[in-house]
């Protein structure tokens, strides 16, 4: 039932690392995600310098998903939102034609330190909604329905599934699931998506009769229900849906246009893209292209 095993390869953000697990050569997308990285586990020692924030940067042709199991991020963007997060709440944030965000860990360094664990994903845009206005929702835990089971806790954090639905405002059919398995516990994937993955942020499962440790996500065969047993105490991200058509992807850009990523690319380069309202002292430099003379903006 396993198309295929992603295991997640450690980047650093400067101040901290994350285990990307999408994108992948052999992989671009499952459904209509396209990024997929596990910021931390981190524990930030007291003092924590700037350069562990994420400074102002801009995306398009995405929706962004930040889902914490520990810590809180301070959320501020160019339509005016200031938003922390925190465990069991949603941030979405909505590109489509441009957008600019940073991402700050403030109450860390205000309460001297602090863990960081949860998971980042970007979500391509249909080809009607790339160029949609950009937006931002903040979903608290009321919105996250759950999925309970004997051994099981689970949130619908986006989606359907289980004749559930979640409030976040997705833009097309999709899954994305928390799973926090005791020793022992089995569930069984999510009917009718055409494409599905489980990412083991930790703990050890079984995927029928295969082992899958922390940092793995198998990415399963088109229209197989796999079923999930952890054999220790483990949290598993579930998630899924119908393929886009084929996405570009280009630093923080995502579109069905090569040619919408340069002109995304040149408006940044030349400072014509908003910087968020409440945070618009900095910024990060578009990265150069090989061979290319020094960013003027860097």
């Amino acid at each position: 039932m396993i198309e295929i095993l992603i295991d997640a390869r450690r980047r650093s953000l400067g101040g901290f690392e994350v285990g990307r697990v999408l994108p992948y050569r052999q992989r671009r997308m499952v459904g209509p995600f396209i990024f997929l990285d596990h910021m931390g586990p981190e524990q930030f020692p007291p003092g924590i310098p700037d350069d562990v924030d994420v400074r102002p940067h801009p995306h398009i042709g995405l929706s962004t998903l930040t889902w914490l199991f520990k810590g809180e991020i301070m959320h501020r963007d160019s339509v005016g939102s200031s938003q922390p997060v925190r465990p069991g709440e949603v941030n979405w944030m909505t590109a489509g034609r441009g957008i600019t965000h940073s991402e700050r860990f403030e109450r860390a360094r205000r309460e001297g330190g602090g863990p960081l664990d949860g998971i980042q994903a970007w979500v391509a845009l249909p080809d009607e909604h790339e160029e949609c206005e950009p937006s931002f929702d903040h979903i608290g835990l009321d919105g996250v329905p759950r999925i309970d089971d004997a051994g099981v806790q689970g949130r619908l954090i986006a989606g359907r599934a289980f004749g559930l639905e979640s409030k976040v405002p997705v833009y097309s059919p999709l899954f994305y699931i928390q799973w926090t398995l005791d020793a022992g516990a089995r569930v069984a994937m999510p009917e009718g998506a055409t494409e599905s993955a489980a990412y083991v942020a930790s703990g050890r499962v079984e995927v029928n009769g295969t082992g899958v440790g922390a940092g793995s996500m198998p990415v399963f065969r088109p229209g197989s229900r796999p079923v999930i047993t952890a054999l220790e105490p483990s949290v598993v991200m579930a998630l899924g849906g119908e393929p886009l058509a084929p996405r570009f992807i280009d630093w923080n850009f995502v579109s069905s246009r090569k040619d919408r990523i340069e002109q995304a690319k040149a408006d940044w380069r030349a400072g014509r893209i908003k910087l968020p309202e409440h945070d618009d002292r900095e910024f990060i430099p578009l990265p150069p292209e090989p061979g290319a003379p020094p960013n003027p903006m860097s």
